[in-house]
């Protein structure tokens, strides 16, 4: 289910009110001073203040909202959890935009877990040869069931490069867990064992995903034009 919302700011009031997903909140002015006065004004009810709303104006819709997110993502986690129970479970973490997703999902594992991480140079759009380990994973996988966590799919070249690279130091098993999966894209199949969620071919930032490093500790995903940024 896709979810949009609006950002509005009152003109001539001293509430700033939020409108998501049926959820309406109000930031209160400063004591003594009129909104936006100062700098040292009240908090805000509403946790999509915590991110400036002049950000949140550049999103232009919302896919999924925080609390869809983290009912999908709980979801994911009981899933995980009865698959893998009483076997080694290594999650396997691609820097930098999938750690949110992979923090929440652990959460919901309810056995121990062994946790590495994996950065790449790229997410090449036209060719895996552009995709380069930067940081490789410290535990020996051998033996082990891995789960290797990625914030989104796009073509398949950077999965398939991962797998096969992850495949060759012989891991019990070997799957993927995606946070979004944008089909339109997919140049090459990769079996996703556990998606979050589809999405369609829309530039999308928020909870771990960015635009120039930008938009990841948003609580939700959203959509922004880059070209208008």
């Amino acid at each position: 289910m896709v979810s949009t919302a609006k950002f509005e700011e009152g003109h001539g009031s001293s509430d700033v009110k939020c409108h998501a997903s049926l959820v309406t909140c109000q930031m209160s002015p400063p004591e003594g001073g009129a909104a936006g006065g100062s700098p040292d004004h009240k908090a805000p009810s509403c946790g999509y203040f915590l991110f400036s709303l002049r950000y949140h104006r550049l999103v232009v819709e919302v896919l999924f909202t925080e609390q869809q997110i983290q009912e999908r993502v709980a979801k994911l986690g009981r899933e995980i959890s009865s698959d893998y129970a009483d076997r080694r479970l290594v999650v396997v973490s691609v820097l930098r935009g999938s750690v949110f997703f992979t923090t929440d999902l652990t959460r919901h594992i309810s056995f121990p877990i062994s946790m590495d991480f994996l950065s790449i140079s790229s997410y090449g759009e036209g060719s895996e040869g552009v995709v380069r380990i930067t940081k490789d994973l410290e535990e020996n996988i051998a033996g082990k069931d891995v789960l290797l966590i990625e914030d989104i799919v796009d073509t398949g070249f950077t999965v398939k490069y991962l797998l096969r690279t992850l495949a060759s130091r012989n891991p019990r098993s070997l799957e993927v867990c995606v946070l979004l999966d944008r089909r339109a894209r997919r140049i090459i199949e990769i079996d996703l064992k556990y998606v979050g969620f589809e999405i369609p071919d829309k530039f999308v930032v928020g909870y771990g995903l960015d635009y120039k490093q930008q938009f990841r500790n948003l609580p939700y995903i959203g959509v922004v034009q880059p070209d208008k940024l």
